[in-house]
């Protein structure tokens, strides 16, 4: 999710304007493939290089659906990519089987991580882990946990 991505010129047309209706938006990542946000509303600052979509935000990808209250997404205007997006409240994060859950989400497009933040969380079928901090690297599917705890169910028992 959240690779590298572009702001459509769509975006461009809602500069400092406030959509209180049902917002859509599409941008797009490197690779051109589109990923779609909506939410209850969105406010665009191109001044600022960033948008704000609030409430029930949804992002997706083929691959990465992110959800979360609030979603800022910081952009280039010059470069026409995604730098960087913030997301606030609720946050879930769901690739393939596995689903990370926090209070904050960071993600970084330049190193293709997200950190996750308040209390976050990483379910895989049965197994949890939690920590202070989760840092997930999209490319390698690799996580680093700061304070970590482990609950791995064993569904064979011991041998």
């Amino acid at each position: 999710m959240l690779k590298q991505f572009i702001i459509v010129s769509s975006l461009l047309l809602y500069t400092t304007l406030y959509v209180p209706a049902f917002a859509e938006q599409i941008v797009k990542k490197a690779d051109d493939t589109p990923i779609v946000i909506t939410s209850e509303s969105l406010t665009a600052d191109n001044k600022n290089n960033r948008a704000v979509f609030e409430g029930s935000v949804v992002a997706k990808t083929d691959d990465i659906t992110m959800y979360s209250d609030t979603m800022t997404v910081f952009y280039d205007n010059v470069e026409r990519k995604v730098n960087r997006i913030h997301a606030v409240g609720n946050v879930k994060v769901v690739n393939k089987a596995r689903a990370l859950f926090s209070e904050e989400a960071i993600y970084f497009d330049g190193e293709g991580k997200i950190i996750f933040s308040g209390n976050p969380k990483v379910v895989e079928g049965e197994n949890v882990i939690t920590g202070r901090q989760i840092t997930f690297f999209l490319k390698d599917e690799r996580a680093e946990i700061e304070g970590s705890r482990v609950i791995l169910q064993n569904s064979q028992g011991l041998k």
